[in-house]
């Protein structure tokens, strides 16, 4: 019997690159979300899932569940037998949760307490959590290693992340039969090679290359670039960006190092190469062949001048290593926004 794994927010972008990942590595995943980040599908389950199902010709369990239900998650949890859960739920875009921080503290923290308060209860004690490297906060030193200091978080989303981390640590310390990878992500970028999943924020995009992607595409007129006056090769943002299909199967390897009984662990998910803003611009216009609009905009708060991974601890500790270079992704993205123009929304108009 394959092991079941529970995946939180698997219909979104990561979530659902790990639910490929998790398939073809042999277990079973079972989904929830709550469509606040996935766009909804025939029979009501997301988008992304019933592509995967064609993809890989198989069927997933999907369930419609918030993590702020507690009543549904306990059912949820009476119903299966986990041997893991992998949490990637979450509002998750650093702008917004500067104007809205009560929002991002209530649904972040209050879903993550509730599921971890569900796991104990049922005996549940494996945890693949999906962090960020904006615990980090704003770089001490580059590139940024595992024993770098965090909780110095410039932004709310961020600060949600590293309370969230404490509250897991806490929980190890306390029960020692518990065993948590927490995965510090830089910059997911690219698609499924299929081209038939991908990123598709709903709205704005919060995130750079997303928002090229649009732009390339014709939804968009053109980028912002949030300020041109960071200690950078160019002035613009510098971020280490790595393959979402790099990074899913960096989940994989978290899960088997689950069965080692490895207490609570930390590692890094990069590639330890950062690229400005508008080297990334430069490289999707390759990818692309068309000619991407900028205009250089005042500095966006909460946002830090350079930031990318030292990611060799993974590479020992779990046998990972990221494999796609920048070529890569741009294509995987630009092969999927093609494909996809108006995302998983079918026949949507294009929004300028």
């Amino acid at each position: 019997m394959a092991q079941k794994v529970l995946v939180t927010g698997g219909g979104g972008y990561i979530g659902s690159h790990c639910v490929v990942e998790l398939i073809e590595a042999g277990f079973c995943p079972v989904v929830i979300d709550n469509f606040s980040n996935a766009v909804q599908g025939e029979r009501d389950v997301p988008e992304s899932l019933q592509r995967i199902e064609k993809i890989l010709d198989t069927s997933i369990e999907f369930y419609e569940l918030d993590l702020l239900d507690r009543t549904g998650l306990e059912k949820l949890f009476k119903q299966h037998s986990f041997s893991a859960v992998m949490h990637f739920a979450g509002l998750k875009a650093v702008g917004e949760s500067v104007e809205q921080p009560l929002r991002y503290y209530r649904v972040n923290l209050t879903a993550t307490m509730n599921l971890l308060e569900v796991m104990q209860t049922h005996g549940v004690r494996n945890l693949v959590f999906s962090s960020s490297a904006t615990v980090y906060g704003d770089p001490q030193r580059l590139p940024i290693d595992e024993q770098h200091p965090v909780g110095g978080c410039t932004n709310p989303y961020g600060k949600t992340k590293y309370f969230i981390e404490e509250m897991i640590m806490d929980q190890c310390k306390a029960e020692k039969d518990w065993n948590v990878v927490l995965l510090r992500y830089f910059n997911p970028i690219g698609a499924h090679s299929s081209g038939l999943i991908g990123e598709d924020p709903q709205g704005i995009p919060n995130n750079l290359l997303p928002y090229v992607a649009q732009v390339a595409i014709g939804r968009r007129k053109h980028l912002n670039v949030f300020g041109n006056d960071y200690d950078t090769i160019d002035g613009t943002g510098v971020r280490d960006y790595i393959h979402v299909v790099d990074l899913a199967k960096g989940h994989i390897a978290a899960l088997k190092k689950l069965k080692d009984n490895c207490g609570c662990k930390v590692y890094n998910l990069g590639t330890g190469t950062g690229y400005s803003v508008l080297q990334m611009v430069k490289a999707m216009e390759k990818a692309s062949g068309k000619e991407i609009m900028y205009l250089i905009a005042p500095r966006r708060g909460g946002d830090v001048a350079s930031c990318y991974a030292d990611p060799l601890l993974a590479e020992k500790e779990l046998g990972w290593k990221a494999d796609f270079d920048l070529e890569r992704m741009c294509e995987d993205l630009w092969r999927w926004q093609s494909k996809n123009p108006t995302g998983f929304t079918k026949n949507s108009p294009f929004s300028i």
